[in-house]
């Protein structure tokens, strides 16, 4: 069990994340003392996307391949279209996703963000959340997919939009302080 002062996160992610999905988790977590790191397939800077226009951008702290699950209490997958449909056809990133979900350590996706859990094959039979443009993603890849702000299931947080971002930062901060997860197989 690790408390969240005391908490190292990592977020994955690359260009065309949503600003606000993986801003408002990085920003809160630092805020309540976690160590906060982002992975990502490409070094140097990653730009977001911000509603209608590329937006600003977050330095890259490691390569997917450089990051060790066991370094970590969490990983967190931001959304936006662009970000998740390029990390899901990214061997490293897809098994780093895998790696943290085997481990039983919580892995938090929002938006399109879930679509890393359906390419690691993660959801089958679990309950999950996403953009509701993905719903039938989900669906097909086995998930119970449900129309609320928050859903867990086994350590496993998933959100619909950033809108839901200040239930999707708790949920985060519970499930990293309730520690590993046992999770029955998919």
């Amino acid at each position: 069990m690790a408390n969240i002062d005391s908490a190292n996160i990592l977020i994955l992610a690359t260009d065309g994340y949503e600003r606000s999905e993986l801003r408002v988790p990085y920003d809160e977590l630092k805020k309540r003392g976690a160590e906060v790191k982002i992975a990502s397939i490409k070094s140097g800077e990653i730009r977001s996307w911000d509603e209608k226009d590329w937006g600003d951008s977050v330095t890259v702290d490691l390569d997917v391949r450089q990051a060790k699950v066991e370094d970590f209490d969490a990983l967190v997958l931001p959304g936006g279209q662009i970000n998740p449909d390029v990390l899901r056809k990214n061997e490293e990133a897809v098994q780093l996703v895998r790696d943290f979900i085997s481990r039983g350590k919580p892995v938090a996706a929002i938006c399109h963000g879930p679509w890393l859990l359906v390419e690691a094959d993660a959801l089958r039979g679990r309950k999950a959340t996403s953009y509701a443009s993905i719903r039938t993603d989900l669906r097909n890849a086995g998930a119970n997919w449900k129309d609320e702000a928050v859903v867990v299931d086994s350590g496993i947080i998933t959100s619909r939009s950033p809108k839901d971002l200040a239930a999707f930062v708790d949920k985060i901060v519970e499930e990293v302080e309730e520690g590993l997860h046992q999770r029955r197989a998919a």
